[in-house]
């Protein structure tokens, strides 16, 4: 069937070649969108001058001595009307060879047809772009979400809501962006090959520069070449960048995909939760006019000041556990118990972070700061003097998922070394996630980095926003390699 279209849209692509016609010019002519048309309709018709448009046919109706067609651009919609009296020698071309799908350039005059549709009365038409496969309509040929994910191209083209979907994502970092500048951040860029992979509990994809002779990892987090910034002089900074991580695929989780990061010079745990609160505030404002959304049915309200709940005691509201006192054991028996599967290699720390994100975590369903969280399982922020066992840290939690972490972080370079240490001794053990020692940045930190706050965002809050699973919200998401028909 398809090799069968392709075949007979081929024969008018070469109908249109023997009549001079050449569909894929280099150059063509636009005098306006088609939005400024249909926004300046009585001015045009009135004034009765010529404009030029530049669209995809998404509709033909043929009537015998007439044709209407609809044109589409980025901006709108407009209704073409040609017949053998407007274009006389290439009617019968032009009526038994556009399809629906084509690019083509028309130029006439604004009228109003008898059913009141603002319309261009074509006075010449030039096919653009040949068409050699037929589009899926709207409501056929195009729901199975995988085929949808795999031609987002089409996607895009066919649902209006999707095409919608990624412009409130170039609003929602173009928010972000506004916001810290706003606040005297500067952005910078830094660089997505790394030596040693740092910042984030991940395993990293690896790849190889021949002209060094050297592998190299993708980067996993933006958050030591930020930091480096810091010892350097910079007080306040950010990036928004592509992060990679080679883990598993689910509702919350890609392996490709971007990042915020802020670092903060001088400031600590207490100042960034006031101030990301403000910043979430905003974002959502810009987003939805309105400080409400819904994720699966659940309402979330993001107004006022969020609620802030301490790591320990919510985790022992839970799980019946005590952090202070529980052993490795103990919490390997409780996974065990609660039919999660535990690995045997598992630290203390991974059973602590396996245990809350299946027994506390989904019972965090309106926005929220949980904070203190213990040392096991955060090795670059900083301990909290009068509270042994802390770290400054915090995680902004709604729906039942993280969307935000922060922290105070770690500069004592004696300390950060025993941390990333003991990190170590974890992977020896075959932990492929926990975090490499980093010479360079302990060397960095050797000179001095001022006290801090560091802050990390990813896509998946604007997946939670929109109430879609974060592939949905990802323009091509990676796929597993499959011959398209």
């Amino acid at each position: 069937m398809l090799e069968e279209i392709i075949k007979e849209r081929k024969k008018k692509l070469d109908n249109f070649k023997k009549e001079g016609f050449y569909p894929y010019p280099e150059k063509v002519k636009r005098t306006h969108k088609i939005k400024e048309l249909l926004d300046g309709f009585d001015k045009f018709e009135k004034s009765q001058k010529e404009v030029f448009v530049c669209g995809r046919i998404i509709g033909f109706r043929d009537q015998g001595k007439i044709v209407f067609i609809d044109v589409v651009d980025e901006s709108g919609k407009i209704q073409g009307v040609f017949n053998e009296e407007s274009i006389e020698k290439h009617f019968k071309l032009f009526k038994e060879n556009l399809d629906i799908g084509d690019f083509i350039q028309i130029s006439g005059f604004l009228f109003l047809t008898k059913k009141q549709e603002k319309s261009v009365k074509i006075k010449s038409l030039i096919p653009i772009v040949k068409s050699l496969r037929s589009i899926p309509s709207h409501w056929y040929g195009l729901e199975d979400i995988e085929i949808r994910l795999r031609q987002r191209y089409l996607d895009i083209l066919v649902h209006p809501e999707v095409k919608e979907l990624f412009v409130k994502k170039n609003i929602f970092w173009k928010s972000i962006r506004e916001f810290l500048q706003k606040e005297n951040f500067l952005e910078m860029e830094t660089p997505i090959l790394e030596v040693t992979p740092g910042g984030a509990d991940a395993e990293p994809f690896i790849t190889h520069h021949n002209t060094l002779n050297t592998d190299f990892y993708l980067r996993i987090s933006l958050e030591i070449s930020l930091k480096k910034l810091l010892v350097a002089g910079y007080e306040k900074i950010f990036e928004i960048g592509r992060i990679f991580r080679n883990e598993g695929i689910d509702a919350e989780h890609l392996q490709d995909y971007t990042q915020m990061e802020f670092y903060w010079a001088y400031s600590n745990c207490d100042e960034l939760m006031d101030f990301v609160q403000k910043m979430y505030q905003s974002i959502i404002k810009d987003l939805f006019s309105e400080l409400k959304t819904e994720y699966q049915g659940k309402k979330l309200d993001w107004s006022g000041n969020w609620e802030r709940i301490e790591y320990f005691d919510i985790f022992k509201e839970k799980t019946n556990l005590d952090i202070n006192k529980v052993t490795e054991k103990e919490l390997f028996k409780k996974a065990e118990e609660s039919g999660l599967k535990p690995e045997k290699n598992l630290s203390k720390g991974r059973l602590i972070d396996l245990l809350f994100k299946k027994m506390v975590r989904p019972y965090l369903i309106q926005p929220c700061f949980l904070i203190n969280q213990p040392i096991e399982i955060e090795p670059l922020a900083k301990r909290i003097e009068d509270k042994p066992g802390k770290v400054a840290r915090f995680q902004i939690l709604a729906a039942g998922s993280e969307l935000g972490k922060g922290f105070s972080e770690a500069n004592d370079p004696v300390d950060q070394r025993e941390r990333f240490e003991e990190q170590m001794r974890l992977r020896k053990k075959g932990d492929k996630e926990a975090q490499r020692l980093d010479e360079d940045f302990l060397q960095a930190l050797e000179y001095g980095m001022p006290p801090a706050g560091g802050f990390g965002l990813s896509e998946r809050l604007f997946a939670v926003l929109m109430d879609k699973p974060i592939r949905e919200t990802t323009i091509f998401p990676l796929m597993k390699n499959k011959k398209l028909d």
